[in-house]
């Protein structure tokens, strides 16, 4: 808000604001388009680019496994379905097993892979390293053996994490290699029956190979998930990534068909995309800082950035020196209306040249003359008004107090109570005439108090129960004026806003004195409730506005109240003369009222 009244304010502020949205406006929205273009073009090429290269990475790793599982066709070798189904020994068989096995290393090249094992259902095995062995366990206790039993088309590729400790078939243990196993069964020809199973032994960094050969931008990296998403092969520095992948499950997305989304649950946004392997079954996954995708877009923003900020200050060069000129006679025209504003009347325009704004100029010194000659007119006019408002407000009756004592008249006539009738219907009629009191704005102090002692009188008779009043003035006062009806809003006040709300019957006492030769001083007093002191501040404060505020001590009858009777006093005889308030609260209140001494 305090910068738009600044530049709602100032003319140069609003040149200035126009250069600045004329000259970089068309280049920010320029920029902005050609920034999102840029944007979505990079992040798509750079995305496209990191997917290829995702699928690229499991192209090959099923490359190597399927080169590797061309292995498993040495189910199909006759020598080796009559060792797993023989019960006895045989050295021809074995003989001929191991050199088929040998046959297929030179033609293939597997230097990868470790061992092969083949074992039949009874625990009777042969393998690379031990030859033929025999197991002193069930084979089937192995639980890659019991899910191939059920389900024997199957082929496992069982990585480091995933392995039992029934694996090593022929008892021999890799101390310096993380090994894949691959396991698969034998079937009979015929039957297609189960009757053992082959393993293969793969170093693990054929895989590992792949994690760490290729990384994404400058931070990024793959590595391995199985179909659930786990990590099973990770880049060699995995410092940060594995507490990053601990923190971060990518099941949703390998099950999803959309393979990449950019992930901004934790700390700045990462770009990950995923390639399912065919061969094996699990995924190729990349994680890419999405900052370093887009790091070309944001070099374009930069750009555009300094470009509209060499633009601004462009502009602000060029107001400085095109709107000195054109402001500088507005300053002092400005200048000369806030001197007129705070009352030199005499502050004139002295301007050269023949633009409007010298034509304005001359405006003013002419409206100003106008001013002066019409404001000592206004001012005799105003007081005039103000004295007949308040000679209509004195007019003015409170039509619920009238429609009250008409009613407590009508309920005192119907009881029959003749007495009180009449005592009600003189002090109406006295109170109504003392108000009308021929128009006049003063009357002497006998004829206010008679007109309070009527009024309460009404009162009295209305809430008996509530109310008692006292009148202690000497009759050598009687003589004074006062302005009429400026006891009856007070009392008023005191009744309906004090004693009201008491319980049990208060006490209203009115007292005068001559306070000294020039001032005379009313004191009404009221033991009711009383008034809080914040209620009390505002309430003085009231009293100081010029206008009536919306509440005050309340308004009562005819419109007056401690306002109107203070306002009144300080129009009539100064602002240094009116109602002063008091209180106590839960104990009473008094209202001093000071005026003049008028005898008349």
């Amino acid at each position: 808000m305090g910068l738009y009244r600044k530049i709602t304010s100032s003319l140069r502020a609003k040149l200035l604001t126009m250069f600045v949205i004329l000259t970089c406006l068309p280049l920010i929205v320029v920029g902005l388009i050609s920034y999102n273009k840029s944007y979505n073009t990079v992040f798509n090429n750079n995305k496209a680019a990191t997917m290829m290269l995702a699928t690229q990475l499991a192209t090959d790793m099923d490359n190597v496994f399927t080169d590797t599982k061309k292995l498993l066709e040495l189910e199909k070798n006759p020598n080796v379905l009559h060792f797993l189904f023989s019960q006895t020994d045989s050295n021809l068989d074995a003989r001929e097993i191991l050199q088929t096995m040998s046959s297929y290393r030179q033609t293939y090249q597997y230097d990868s892979v470790l061992n092969i094992t083949m074992i039949n259902l009874y625990g009777r095995g042969i393998s690379e390293r031990k030859g033929v062995f025999q197991l002193n366990k069930n084979a089937l206790r192995n639980p890659h053996f019991e899910y191939l039993i059920q389900n024997p088309e199957a082929v496992l590729n069982i990585p480091p994490d995933d392995s039992s400790s029934l694996d090593p078939l022929d008892g021999f243990l890799y101390k310096n290699h993380n090994i894949i196993s691959i396991v698969s069964t034998v079937k009979q020809r015929v039957t297609h029956e189960v009757i053992g199973f082959i393993i293969i032994d793969v170093d693990d960094s054929i895989v590992k190979q792949f994690c760490d050969n290729v990384i994404i931008g400058k931070s990024g990296f793959f590595y391995v998930a199985d179909n659930k998403g786990n990590a099973i092969f990770l880049p060699s520095k995995t410092a940060h990534n594995t507490k990053w992948i601990q923190n971060k499950t990518i099941s949703s997305i390998i099950e999803n068909k959309n393979k990449e989304y950019v992930d901004s649950s934790e700390g700045k946004p990462e770009f990950i995309v995923t390639s399912p392997s065919m061969s094996t079954g699990w995924n190729i996954v990349g994680v890419v800082p999405l900052q370093e995708i887009v790091e070309e877009a944001n070099s374009i923003r930069q750009l555009i950035i300094i470009s509209v900020m060499l633009s601004i200050i462009f502009a602000i060069t060029l107001h400085f020196f095109v709107s000195n000129r054109l402001t500088r006679p507005v300053r002092i025209l400005k200048n000369k209306m806030q001197l007129a504003a705070s009352g030199f009347l005499e502050a004139k325009v002295v301007l050269a040249g023949t633009d409007e704004i010298s034509d304005l100029g001359n405006s003013f010194n002419i409206m100003l003359g106008k001013i002066r000659m019409l404001l000592d007119q206004s001012i005799n006019e105003q007081q005039e008004i103000k004295k007949s408002e308040l000679r209509a407000l004195q007019a003015q009756i409170n039509p619920h107090f009238l429609y009250n004592t008409l009613d407590s008249i009508l309920w005192l006539a119907q009881s029959e109570k003749k007495e009180q009738v009449v005592q009600m219907v003189m002090a109406l009629s006295k109170l109504f005439r003392i108000s009308l009191s021929k128009g006049k704005d003063s009357i002497t102090f006998e004829k206010e108090i008679e007109h309070l002692q009527s009024y309460l009188t009404i009162q009295q008779m209305r809430y008996r129960d509530i109310l008692d009043y006292e009148i202690a003035i000497d009759s050598s006062l009687y003589s004074l004026l006062i302005l009429k009806m400026t006891l009856q809003p007070i009392v008023e006040n005191a009744l309906y806003h004090g004693l009201k709300n008491k319980r049990g019957k208060g006490l209203i006492r009115i007292t005068a004195r001559i306070e000294d030769e020039d001032n005379f001083l009313i004191v009404i007093e009221d033991n009711g409730k009383g008034i809080s002191e914040d209620r009390l501040g505002q309430l003085r404060k009231d009293l100081l506005e010029p206008h009536t505020p919306k509440e005050t001590g309340n308004e009562v009858s005819g419109g007056f109240g401690l306002h109107n009777v203070h306002r009144r006093i300080c129009l009539y005889y100064g602002e240094s003369y009116g109602v002063q308030v008091d209180s106590i609260e839960s104990e009473g209140t008094i209202v001093s009222i000071r005026i003049p001494c008028d005898w008349g």
